[in-house]
């Protein structure tokens, strides 16, 4: 039984399979309809638990279709329906689960409430986005990187903005992957210093630079995020907009990228916030490739914890 909780706790060589799994297994759908099921069905009479204690669109529309083309069924728990925590213990609702369900993705707020779904689970766990970590989009990120431009190792990937959960597993993923990285940002939203140190750890050049325009000199690719959650009341809207004005992805920042250089944001978008539309619809931006390949990374990390 392996779980995916994050792309550091992850060999290598198992997460170089799952790129290329997904690699062959969207080639292999092409010019089919959405819900025609694929040539092989790894996941017949096999039910995926798909649990959000936060909303969601394209992580839930991704996993239920992708489980649904690999022959499977799937079913949706809301925070609510599952009061996750609040009464019944994490800890017994795994084990419970473990007896209905053959996979269980988990889309949560606190990091401690998927580790310990895991260590009490006796079916593989997906990390399906934490406060913390979001591993199943950078794997659709290298991806869609290499589809486009071939092998990520020894690359240059500039971060602009907040250093949040996203940014956090591209640097796991940096050490694991042997892609460069810089950060650029105000100090206030730095990633955390643990993942900075992981990845140099492994031999990764990883920086910060809060100049954005020096930041993304010889970029090979430049990623942008959100600027604010659903949950930031008006005032810390505003707080959080003067600080990151700044490193807005748009023509003039990334005329100082190679000339070449995707644009990735991992969605959903306020646009003309942290980049303005002529970039995320612009030729280098390959913001709704990566989106589609949420799908395709995420039946090869299925099939990898299912062992098929």
């Amino acid at each position: 039984m392996k779980h995916f909780l994050d792309i550091h706790k992850t060999d290598p060589d198992d997460l170089r399979r799952m790129i290329d799994d997904a690699g062959r297994m969207k080639q292999a759908r092409l010019g089919r309809p959405r819900g025609a099921p694929d040539d092989d069905l790894p996941l017949a009479d096999r039910v995926v638990a798909l649990i959000f204690e936060k909303p969601s669109t394209r992580t839930r529309v991704s996993f239920d279709v992708g489980v649904r083309q690999m022959g499977g069924q799937t079913m949706a728990l809301s925070g609510s329906d599952m009061q996750l925590g609040h009464g019944e213990t994490i800890a017994d609702t795994a084990r419970v689960l473990s007896r209905y369900v053959d996979l269980i993705m988990i889309r949560t707020f606190d990091e401690t409430v998927l580790t310990e779904m895991a260590d009490y689970a006796d079916v593989p766990v997906i990390n399906g986005l934490t406060d913390r970590t979001h591993p199943c989009q950078i794997m659709a990120d290298i991806m869609t990187y290499e589809e486009h431009r071939g092998p990520i190792a020894g690359k240059k990937v500039v971060w602009t903005g907040d250093g949040n959960n996203v940014c956090a597993s591209f640097l796991h993923a940096a050490g694991q992957f042997g892609f460069d990285m810089t950060f650029t940002g105000p100090a206030q939203l730095d990633p955390e210093r643990e993942f900075i140190e992981l990845a140099r750890s492994k031999g990764s050049r990883i920086e910060i630079e809060r100049n954005a325009e020096k930041a993304v000199q010889g970029a090979d690719l430049v990623v942008a995020d959100t600027w604010v959650s659903m949950h930031d009341g008006q005032s810390s809207r505003e707080r959080r907009h003067n600080m990151l004005r700044p490193y807005q992805v748009n023509a003039h920042l990334m005329s100082h990228a190679k000339p070449d250089a995707l644009f990735m944001h991992c969605l959903p978008a306020h646009r003309e916030e942290e980049a303005t539309s002529e970039i995320m619809d612009g030729p280098n931006s390959v913001i709704f490739d990566e989106a589609e390949n949420r799908l395709h990374a995420q039946k090869a990390i299925m099939r990898w914890c299912l062992g098929l």
